[in-house]
């Protein structure tokens, strides 16, 4: 078997889901909170295991990095703040701390003997690409007006107002382009491993010119990295956590139609005339849309709650080839 070829004896499983799932909107942020929240996540993550599968989960990292972001600013005044490719790092190594005790802990519950195991992963992304010269990803903490000001004159940032609440800044994100050190993380699965990776998308980094890695002020979109690492590791099924049970149409209106299969040929459809929003939906239909038409395996988007028994068959959306 060549190294580039799959060598997982047992099927491999691929897990999306956002940072939301240990930081809420409601949530004050606490550790204890977010170590709760882990808890919680740890329980319909191992019902996964359960399956007999190998997983590796890709985690968003959005309030995180937003409570990283605000931190620094408010430490301005006692120590530099750092940059963002350094805080999407930072919450890599804090969230996957906070999973890899939940799911220790759940498993040695429930009496599964598995390896847990998470990947500091950096993203390549081209340093070209379009994002870089129009930046739209609001990151961080609100602004007033002359702060924001004095922010674009000493640090050149893209600021924008943001829903009338203040100022944010914003950044690029770019398509991911490669996720480094997939070896390591294949060598890791093959020990009945439950691996941590991809974190926030990955730290964003570009190639130079001369070869070399730069870190760069961007965020990545953690289903379009889901996709890369399950298709370079040959997954039999990459799964995408969403905060509803099923991709509807018509959602929100009176004749929403829970779907339960989608063929890659509507999906597009779907996609191109707007029926999924760019800010929810679209994003994972577009990247679980690369990932069937390069492998030709399903993609399941479901909420957490549904998706073991939608990996089962059923419930949840699939999306598979024509």
């Amino acid at each position: 078997m060549s190294p580039t070829q799959s060598s997982l004896l047992r099927p491999l499983t691929v897990v999306a889901f956002g940072g939301n799932a240990l930081l809420t909107a409601e949530d004050d942020g606490r550790v204890e909170e977010q170590q709760r929240r882990a808890a919680e996540a740890a329980v319909w993550l191992v019902e996964l295991a359960r399956r007999g599968d190998d997983l590796l989960l890709v985690h968003g990292n959005g309030p995180q990095v937003g409570q990283v972001m605000i931190q620094m600013e408010e430490g301005a005044t006692k120590v530099p703040p750092g940059t963002l490719d350094a805080a999407v790092a930072q919450t890599q190594g804090s969230i996957g701390f906070l999973l890899s005790l939940a799911l220790r802990n759940r498993l040695h519950e429930t009496g599964l003997q598995r390896q847990v195991n998470t990947v500091l992963s950096l993203t390549v992304v081209d340093a070209e690409d379009p994002g870089f010269a129009n930046p739209t990803k609001p990151v961080g903490p609100f602004f007033s007006r002359y702060r924001a000001r004095m922010l674009q004159d000493e640090h050149d940032w893209a600021m924008i107002e943001d829903s009338g609440r203040g100022w944010r800044k914003v950044v690029a994100s770019p398509r991911p382009v490669e996720v480094l050190g997939i070896e390591t993380i294949r060598t890791l699965l093959s020990h009945r491993g439950v691996v941590i990776a991809g974190g926030g998308g990955g730290v964003p980094v570009v190639r130079r010119a001369d070869g070399r890695l730069a870190g760069v002020e961007a965020v990545i979109d953690k289903d379009w990295t889901a996709a890369i690492l399950a298709r370079e590791l040959k997954a039999d099924t990459l799964a995408i956590v969403t905060g509803v049970p099923n991709i509807y149409r018509n959602f929100g209106k009176k004749n929403q139609r829970a779907v339960e299969e989608l063929k890659v040929t509507a999906a597009r459809k779907m996609l191109d005339r707007g029926d999924f929003p760019p800010g929810s939906m679209g994003p994972k239909v577009a990247a679980a849309l690369g990932f069937v038409e390069a492998t030709s395996r399903p993609v399941i988007i479901s909420n957490s709650t549904q998706l073991p028994a939608a990996l089962g068959g059923n419930g949840g959306t699939r999306i598979v080839p024509d």
